[in-house]
């Protein structure tokens, strides 16, 4: 059993991450999925409002709701599949409720970039609703995100990638993780200037 939990800011590739451990046939659990059918099911509107429900499982339910509503998840693709990546981590909380259930069977990888690379990819796959339409600007998602915790849970992780090359490389990197469970240094090739770096905390 091996449970890899991801966490980064907006932007930063966890998307991305999920999407390489689908292509090598390991289930996803995606936290904000959690937040999303929350959302859906207070008739609010997920593109805009979920910032807000996320705050309010919290409020209501504990800083470590979120996490606790995704462990059935977990454990139910645990019964088929020996590995399962969880998209999305915010907190320390959260971090302490994985850590509690599954141990040393649990990876959390930090996915790191600077601020204009992210406000660059968000832009661009489009997804999110603007700032002029209502929407959430990007410094307004770290600051909440920072509020529930992000920094704590990142400072904890296992393994840290700096995400500033290129997509290839940082699928390389992800690929490696969750087929092999961890990696101790950089593979950068000698002479090349990739900034996609993967070392162990």
């Amino acid at each position: 059993m091996h449970v890899i939990g991801t966490v980064g800011l907006p932007g930063s590739g966890k998307g991305e991450a999920a999407t390489v451990a689908r292509e090598n046939g390991i289930p996803v659990v995606t936290m904000g999925d959690v937040v999303r059918q929350e959302t859906a099911d207070r008739g609010l509107d997920p593109t805009k409002d979920h910032g807000k429900v996320a705050q309010a499982l919290r409020d209501e339910n504990g800083p470590a709701a979120i996490a606790e509503r995704s462990l059935p998840m977990i454990e139910d693709r645990l019964e088929d599949h020996e590995t399962v990546l969880v998209d999305g981590i915010r907190s320390g909380t959260e971090v302490d409720a994985f850590e509690t259930r599954f141990g040393e069977a649990f990876t959390l990888v930090s996915i790191e970039a600077p601020f204009e690379t992210r406000a660059e990819r968000v832009d661009a796959r489009g997804r999110d609703v603007s700032e002029d339409d209502g929407g959430e600007g990007l410094a307004a998602r770290d600051e909440r995100e920072r509020g529930f915790g992000m920094d704590d849970a990142m400072e904890r992780a296992d393994v840290v990638i700096e995400n500033t090359d290129s997509l290839e490389a940082f699928h390389e990197r992800i690929r490696t993780i969750v087929r092999d469970g961890s990696e101790t240094e950089s593979e950068s090739t000698p002479g090349s200037e990739s900034n996609t770096e993967v070392h162990q905390s």
